[in-house]
């Protein structure tokens, strides 16, 4: 087994730590409650795909740095027009459906068990804003959260991954970066980052080409691995 010795957990959220999909759900249902399944996931989708599409675009350089307050009015603007809805506070309520996530079963249970060993660090592309309001909403426990709207970009640019460097005062091989996106980790790992990839039912799965350091079914999985006295490598899965 290889060591891993580490000093800090630094944990996505968006995914990770809060199931986004099923908040989005939840406030398009609010915006039309006539909706049914078949309704809501392609609207679910124009917003997935709109901000996934424009945090590429700014990272690619072609618009300017927009917070995820703002791409989330856009988001909002987007799937209230395909709705047929045009209630301006219907709008922004739904808006606001992205900063009410529901944690997963294991969230707050797995943070607290983690956080007797390790400070915990939250790094996300929510903005400062919706950070605070998603903390607030699912309860979840830092020792310090950290917005890539502070480096006005979003991951995976390597800025964002340097906020935790920068705020923890350690090298970057002596944070543990925790995600469930596969594309995520690999940016913390171009950093010089260590990874675990903690397995959730939305998320970006490892390819056969990853190697993460860590491989988790859930928090409390995680917790036990790194229970032992360095913590402890997993193969890859599938």
């Amino acid at each position: 087994m290889a060591e891993l010795d580490i000093d800090a957990l630094v944990f996505d959220v968006l995914g990770t730590l809060v199931d986004e999909p099923a908040g989005l759900r939840a406030g398009i249902r609010r915006l039309d409650p006539s909706l049914d399944d078949a309704g809501t996931e392609p609207l679910l989708l124009l917003w997935q795909q709109h901000i996934e599409r424009e945090q590429r675009r700014i990272l690619d350089g072609e618009r300017p740095y927009l917070a995820s307050d703002a791409l989330d009015r856009e988001a909002a603007r987007l799937v209230a027009g395909a709705a047929g809805v045009d209630d301006p506070a219907a709008v922004a309520a739904l808006a606001l459906s992205a900063r009410r996530l529901p944690p997963w079963p294991d969230t707050v249970a797995g943070l607290a068990r983690l956080a007797e060993r390790f400070p915990l660090l939250g790094l996300s592309n929510a903005s400062r804003t919706a950070l605070l309001g998603l903390n607030a909403h699912a309860r979840l426990r830092w020792h310090q959260a950290l917005s890539a709207e502070d480096a006005r970009a979003y991951k995976p640019d390597p800025e964002v991954y340097r906020l935790a460097v920068t705020v923890s005062g350690l090298p970057p091989e002596r944070l543990l970066m925790v995600a469930a996106h596969a594309w995520d980790l690999r940016g913390a790992q171009r950093l010089g980052l260590r990874t675990a990839y903690v397995a959730r039912p939305v998320g970006d799965p490892p390819t056969a080409s990853d190697r993460f350091d860590l491989y988790a079914d859930g928090l409390a999985d995680l917790a036990d691995q790194l229970d032992t006295p360095h913590g402890r490598k997993r193969s890859a899965r599938g």
